[in-house]
């Protein structure tokens, strides 16, 4: 009966039934795929359409991630500017100014003769608090890179070297108000101390800062090439591709990758005008900034190197000439820094009152000269530390006041740029990141029912 245990029902030849058709026709699968020709299989149309789809694909996936990973990498470097290399470089000049002003008040302490009073006590208290407080910002960020930096050997040479300059000076000016000539040589060595070891490597740490500026501006002005050139060559290959189906489907536009290729252009376009508007206000943000910054950090520091060579040679009744030519040198490299500076730069009119000031300056050394000369060394003291608004203290004064103004404007333009310079490329990543996905879902609608058309 059927159904029965242990019933044999295979049929002739121990076959199962319909397994063979089953064979027959995977064996047909096989014959019918055997004769065909692969290199014919790879020459036909739809798999040219698949191949030119992947590399559309693929063109328009690269594409947007190049120019979202160039655009956060920029923005990344200029919010890196403005958190800390333009810090870095504005503490380092206060560290030089800080140190150079202590150095002066502290010598006009000396000139003045007795107890020192109590403006240039607390002028240099006060700057060697602001000097301590820059080296500790500069230490935090340095030291993290290791000892063998640089920067990081200079901040430890100051570190080092400030508390003996202090400890000299307090011994100074124990003596000094006790009569005892020795303070003078006390405060001759913590002067030539700060002269020949403090201020050079402050000097030093102030350059490489303003180097790192420098460097950060010369690679925030280059156009994203590799981020433009990626959607044009998109677009060509789109465009090839409409070519190619053209040919092809005698069919002009295609409704998948017309539209993808009209994305790739607004995303060029944008690229180009937001990167060409970025690089822009990066590069008026060195010319009006960055430039001016340093220019104007530079005549700060010659006016500081003057001014200490000024009341040394006045302390030590200096006749050799040395300190003489060392203001000399000074401010005429100041005096032509400051000449040469453009009229239509950010903070002109603080350069103008420099100028004016320091003409007034060179006024009152000159008398301040010309009565030590006579060995008038009281007239020259009232010339030089005196608090009439005519003589070189008040001056000296006008001008720092002036110089610090006007580098607190040029940072403030140079901080706009850049800020103005990131601005720029907000959206882009996220929008290229969009766009190219949207091309590339058109390119597949495009595609696809050309694909169909094969089967």
């Amino acid at each position: 009966m059927p159904g029965r245990r242990g019933e044999d029902r295979s049929g002739p030849g121990g076959q199962l039934p319909g397994s063979g058709s089953f064979l027959e026709e995977a064996a047909g699968v096989r014959q019918q795929f055997g004769a065909i020709d692969v290199r014919d299989l790879l020459r036909s149309s739809p798999a040219k359409l698949i191949a030119a789809g992947l590399v559309l694909l693929m063109m328009c996936l690269t594409t947007g991630v190049v120019i979202a990973t160039a655009v956060d990498n920029r923005q990344h470097s200029l919010q890196d500017v403005l958190a800390s290399t333009e810090p870095d470089a504005n503490s380092a000049q206060h560290l030089y100014s800080a140190l150079s002003v202590a150095d002066a008040a502290a010598g006009s302490d000396f000139i003045a003769g007795g107890l020192e009073s109590p403006v240039m006590r607390d002028r240099y208290n006060q700057s060697i608090g602001e000097a301590a407080l820059e080296l500790v910002v500069q230490s935090s960020r340095t030291l993290d890179a290791g000892t063998d930096d640089p920067d990081a050997q200079l901040l430890i040479g100051i570190a080092t070297a400030l508390p003996v300059y202090t400890g000299l000076i307090a011994t100074a000016r124990a003596d000094n108000r006790q009569g005892h000539p020795v303070g003078a040589a006390y405060l001759s060595e913590a002067s030539n101390l700060m002269q020949s070891t403090l201020l050079p490597m402050a000097q030093q740490l102030q350059e490489h800062r303003s180097a790192a500026i420098a460097e950060a501006d010369r690679r925030q002005v280059r156009l994203p090439w590799a981020a433009i050139a990626l959607p044009v060559l998109t677009l060509a290959a789109l465009i090839a591709a409409q070519v190619f189906l053209a040919q092809r489907t005698r069919r002009i536009l295609n409704p998948g990758l017309l539209p993808a290729s009209i994305v790739v252009v607004i995303l060029l376009v944008w690229i180009v005008v937001a990167g060409t508007i970025s690089a822009t206000t990066a590069t008026r943000a060195r010319d009006e900034g960055a430039g001016p910054t340093e220019t104007l950090t530079i005549g700060h520091i010659l006016g500081q190197q003057a001014r200490s060579a000024e009341t040394l040679k006045l302390l030590r009744r200096d006749a050799s000439g040395d300190y003489d030519r060392t203001f000399d040198e000074t401010t005429t490299r100041l005096s032509t820094l400051l000449s040469e500076y453009p009229d239509d730069a950010p903070a002109d009119a603080e350069v103008a009152a420099a100028r004016t000031h320091l003409q007034q300056w060179l006024e009152s050394h000159q008398r301040m000269t010309d009565a030590l000369a006579r060995g008038d060394f009281p007239g020259a003291s009232a010339v030089a530390i005196g608090p009439g608004p005519d003589e070189a203290a008040a001056e000296v004064d006008g001008l720092n006041d002036a110089l610090t103004s006007a580098i607190v404007e040029t940072r403030h333009t140079l901080r706009s740029g850049i800020a103005g310079s990131a601005r720029a490329l907000n959206l882009l990543s996220a929008g290229a990141a969009a766009l190219t996905t949207l091309a590339a879902v058109l390119i597949v609608l495009g595609l696809w029912p050309r694909l169909r058309e094969y089967r």
